[in-house]
């Protein structure tokens, strides 16, 4: 008798939150492509939820890259006299709204879930069909920095408040899962500054939630090297992606056996 279970997707992917420290799941997309590793479903928090949204609509890891280096924050955050939050994220969407050729989730060419809080509720959401920008800008919006994104009715911030790295959110449906996480527990010199506790307050709690979800992961990502750049450091793209590039491609090619892939 045969008790394999049959997986929806043989190879998922799973991207963290983490800011501007997300452009190193660019480089480990990069470094996946090179070694032929495609994966058939991605799950993304906030910063990983614009990476995979990018990458599933037809992006090459470069050409994101490319995207944000021609960008500054002032250009994805509107400033607004703080009520429930600092920054509008009308921009956000803006930039979206010019990048993405999807419009739905449905549309994309890899499948995605994307993560974000219900913060009424106080639970996890996960989206996977429907309109895609609005729940993207939702997983993105960080609490405090960003006033909440309303959809139907509910409104939502970042989803790294719970999970900020959803590998359990697609496990049940692959048979094989490599994480990325690029917020690692870190610690960091404390700075006389608001946005700053904002951050590392942010950082310790959402890393917090990650623990259960690493030890889900077939190959596990991560490095602290990216701990020195901040939540919004746009300015340093290329040194994040090498990081995320390099420590993926040594990763990858010492622990391949364990997915069990045929390189494409």
């Amino acid at each position: 008798m045969n008790n394999s279970r049959e997986y929806p997707y043989k190879l998922g992917l799973a991207l963290s939150g983490g800011g501007a420290k997300g452009f190193a799941h660019l480089g480990v997309l990069q470094a996946m492509d090179e070694i032929g590793i495609k994966p058939q479903v991605i799950a993304g928090t906030s910063a990983g939820s614009l990476a995979g949204v990018l990458y599933a609509d037809g992006y090459a890891p470069q050409e994101i890259a490319e995207i944000f280096k021609k960008k500054a924050f002032s250009e994805f955050a509107k400033f607004t006299i703080p009520s429930a939050g600092i920054f509008k994220s009308d921009k956000i969407e803006t930039f979206l709204k010019q990048y993405l050729r999807a419009k739905t989730f449905e549309q994309l060419q890899t499948p995605l879930f994307v993560t974000a809080t219900d913060i009424e509720e106080g639970i996890s959401t996960h989206f996977s069909e429907g309109t895609l920008i609005p729940t993207i800008v939702a997983s993105c919006s960080v609490p405090i920095i960003f006033t909440p994104k309303e959809i139907d009715g509910k409104y939502y911030v970042d989803g790294g408040l719970f999970k900020n790295f959803p590998v359990s959110v697609i496990k049940p449906l692959c048979e094989k899962i490599v994480g990325v996480n690029v917020a690692p527990l870190t610690k960091m010199k404390y700075k006389k500054s608001m946005l700053h506790v904002a951050e590392r307050s942010f950082h310790y709690m959402s890393s917090s939630n990650t623990l259960y979800d690493r030890k889900l992961c077939d190959i596990l990502i991560e490095s602290t090297n990216v701990s020195k750049y901040t939540m919004f450091d746009l300015d340093h793209v290329d040194e994040i992606y090498k990081i995320g590039y390099d420590t993926s491609k040594e990763i990858l090619l010492k622990e391949l056996n364990k997915i069990k892939l045929v390189t494409i």
